[in-house]
């Protein structure tokens, strides 16, 4: 399905039960709504679940210019108004996180709860994310997916499940390499440190253990700075735990979100 949001087409699925509570997952960097599939699949049954391919991936469109974050926040509220969802859990990994942290701060009397995977308040530095620019700039996805690969996977995924590692690249290389550059300034320019302490949300904060794309040590530290959070590393697992591990995270999901009244 399709809708605009200011002026964006935006790809958005829904899926479970019609007035069981609500639950959104945003997606990373270089990657669509898909990545979510198998979790919603074992969810299903539970909650009532949008999906959808934020600005410059998938299905959506790729507006011309740097995505600041305020600009994602802007498409997410337009989303939820258009589906009628008014106090959803938001489940994001990567810059999905730090979308959903954003949210959470700007809109606090519009999420029930946060699930941050592989997520923190800032990603890098200004100086690796130039680079990473540049590299995609020149060659297009192709110039890094090798690296992403490696990054995003467990060591057990990419010799083990060879065709389903094929096939995520794929996916890395389909991406639309302005859209992934104009995200790419999203991480860049987001530093959301000094403001997450005031997240009033019950969270969730998960991490891979395996993860290549962000210290461990600093998604623990989201934990850490955020009133209350919960904190699990999920042994085996690399930067999507999603794709890797669907039954541990929807498991934790389960547990966490029925604990605090959203489930």
């Amino acid at each position: 399905m399709f809708t605009r949001v200011n002026g964006v087409l935006l790809s958005y699925r829904l899926a479970g039960r019609a007035g069981a509570p609500e639950l959104v997952f945003i997606n990373s960097l270089g990657t669509d709504a898909r990545i979510w599939d198998d979790v919603i699949a074992l969810l299903g049954g539970h909650y009532h679940i949008l999906s959808y391919d934020k600005r410059g991936h998938g299905l959506s469109d790729s507006p011309a210019g740097a995505y600041g974050l305020d600009g994602h926040l802007d498409d997410l509220a337009g989303l939820l108004d258009h589906v009628g969802m008014t106090r959803p859990a938001l489940c994001g990994v990567s810059v999905g996180g730090l979308i959903a942290q954003g949210f959470a701060l700007r809109h606090p009397e519009r999420v029930a709860a946060l699930v941050l995977c592989a997520a923190a308040p800032r990603f890098g530095d200004a100086a690796g994310w130039a680079a990473r620019i540049e590299a995609v700039r020149a060659g297009g996805p192709g110039a890094i997916a090798d690296a992403v690969m490696e990054r995003w996977f467990s060591p057990g995924f990419r010799h083990n499940r060879a065709d389903d590692l094929a096939g995520w690249k794929n996916l890395f290389l389909r991406t639309d390499p302005a859209g992934y550059i104009a995200t790419c300034a999203t991480l860049r320019d987001t530093d959301l440190t000094t403001r997450i302490g005031a997240i009033a949300a019950p969270t969730l904060v998960v991490a891979g253990e395996e993860d290549r794309a962000i210290p461990l040590a600093d998604v623990h530290a989201l934990a850490g700075a955020i009133p209350g959070a919960r904190f699990t590393a999920l042994a085996g697992a690399g930067h999507i735990p999603g794709i890797e591990q669907p039954e541990a995270l929807a498991a934790l999901m389960t547990d966490f979100l029925t604990e605090v009244g959203h489930g």
